[in-house]
C-alpha cells in the first residue's frame, strides 16, 4: 500500500503495510506467541484451536449442565462446576478432544406458571424446543469448523432426552458427511457412582436434600467455596448424608477419584459407539 506524504513541500510516496482486518483476519495467520495449553475452547484463541485441530483434535465434547436449586449448601451452577472436572478428564483420556463451552441453559421446569426447579429463585429454564435448537446450532458450528466427532453428555436428568433427539436428528440430516454426533447416556449414571462408592465403604443415608457425597466432593475438587466449605465448618455442618467431609483434603481426593471413575466409564462407552459405527 502506498501513501502520499508531503515533506518540506516535496511530494513523497511512502510504502505502508496494510493493516489486517480485525473482523476478517487471514485464516492462515501465524500465531505471534506460544500456544496456551487449555482443552476448553473458550479458553483458547482461534489460532490455537485451528492448530490443535490440524494436529489431530477432531473430537468436540458438548456438555449440558444447568442453573437450578440444589441443596442448601450448593451453588446453583452445580452441574456446570461438576462438568468442568469431568469434561477435562474425559478429554485427556481421549487424547484427541477439545471441550465446547458448557451449556448452562437447559429445561428446568415451566417458567409461567413456574414448576419444578423454577419455583426457586436463581433457576434459569428454557423450553425443550429452545434447548434442542441451541444444541443443534452448537453442533452445527463445530461441524462447520471441521470437527468429525461430537460427543454429547449431560449432567442432569432433564437434559437427556433432548440430547438424544438432537443426536438422532443431526445424524440423519448429516448422513454421508464427515461429522457424527454421539450421545453417551452412560455419563449420567449417578446410581452407578453410588454403587461404586458403597464398594469403597462409603454408604450414605439420604437426608432429603438435592445433594450427595459424590456431587459435593467433585465440586470441592474444583472450587471448595461452591459447597460453602468454610461456612459449614464454622456452623458444624460439614457433612452430607451421614458422611463427615472432614478433612477437606480427603474429600477433595475422593472427588478426583469419582471424576476418574465417571470419565473412564464415559470414554469406554464412547469408544464402544465408535467401534459399532465402524463395523460394516
Amino acid at each position: 500500500m502506498l501513501r502520499i506524504v508531503s515533506l518540506y513541500g516535496v511530494i513523497v510516496l511512502v510504502a505502508v503495510a496494510a493493516l489486517p482486518d480485525p473482523v476478517r483476519p487471514d485464516p492462515e495467520t501465524v500465531p505471534p506467541i506460544a500456544a496456551g495449553q487449555s482443552l476448553f475452547i473458550e479458553d483458547l484463541t482461534w489460532m490455537e484451536i485451528r492448530d490443535a485441530m490440524r494436529a489431530g483434535k477432531q473430537t468436540a465434547i458438548v456438555a449440558t449442565g444447568g442453573v437450578e436449586q440444589n441443596g442448601p449448601y450448593l451453588v446453583t451452577g452445580k452441574h456446570n462446576i461438576v462438568l468442568r472436572a469431568t469434561t477435562e478428564a474425559i478429554a485427556r483420556k481421549l487424547g484427541d478432544a477439545l471441550i465446547a463451552p458448557i451449556v448452562p441453559f437447559v429445561p428446568e421446569g415451566d417458567i409461567d406458571p413456574p414448576s419444578l426447579h423454577m419455583k426457586y429463585p436463581g433457576t434459569i429454564s428454557v423450553t425443550e424446543e429452545t434447548f434442542e435448537s441451541l444444541l443443534t446450532d452448537i453442533c452445527g458450528s463445530l461441524r462447520t469448523h471441521g470437527f468429525r466427532r461430537i460427543l454429547l453428555i449431560g449432567d442432569s436428568g432433564g437434559n437427556q432426552s433432548g440430547m438424544k433427539n438432537v443426536a438422532d436428528r443431526l445424524n440423519q440430516n448429516w448422513s454421508g458427511g464427515n461429522t457424527t454426533v454421539y450421545y453417551v447416556p452412560e455419563y449420567y449414571d449417578y446410581d452407578g457412582v453410588t454403587t461404586w462408592l458403597e464398594r469403597q465403604g462409603i454408604r450414605q443415608k439420604p437426608e432429603g436434600l438435592h445433594d450427595d457425597f459424590a456431587i459435593t466432593s467433585i465440586m470441592m475438587s474444583v472450587d471448595a467455596d461452591s459447597v460453602r466449605t468454610k461456612q459449614r465448618i464454622e456452623a458444624g455442618k460439614f457433612r452430607i448424608n451421614g458422611i463427615d467431609l472432614s478433612p477437606a483434603e480427603k474429600t477433595i481426593d475422593w472427588g478426583r477419584k469419582i471424576v476418574d471413575f465417571r470419565s473412564e466409564g464415559t470414554v469406554k462407552a464412547f469408544r464402544a459407539s465408535l467401534s459399532r459405527r465402524a463395523m460394516p
